[in-house]
C-alpha cells in the first residue's frame, strides 16, 4: 500500500446514493514516506474547510434520512 499527504483546497460538491456519500474535491496528493510499520494516508483539512465538510456531511445525511422510513433510524 502507498502513503500520501492529500491537502484538500476546496470541495466542489457532494452527493449520495446507494449508502455512499461522494465529495467532489479539488486536493494537492503528495507521496508520503512511510512512519512506523503501519502504512497510512493523511488528509490535511484546514479549519474553514473541516467546518465546511462537517456542515456538508450534516446536510447529506438529512437528506438520507428524510428518504428512510420511521422505523429504519
Amino acid at each position: 500500500m502507498k502513503n500520501y499527504q492529500i491537502e484538500v483546497q476546496r470541495f466542489k460538491r457532494m452527493s449520495n446514493a446507494k449508502g455512499l456519500i461522494e465529495a467532489e474535491i479539488d486536493a494537492l496528493v503528495l507521496p508520503l514516506a512511510a512512519r512506523g510499520d503501519a502504512p497510512s494516508t493523511v488528509l490535511s483539512l484546514s479549519e474553514e474547510n473541516a467546518r465546511v465538510l462537517q456542515q456538508l456531511l450534516k446536510a447529506q445525511l438529512a437528506e438520507i434520512d428524510k428518504r428512510k422510513a420511521r422505523s429504519q433510524r
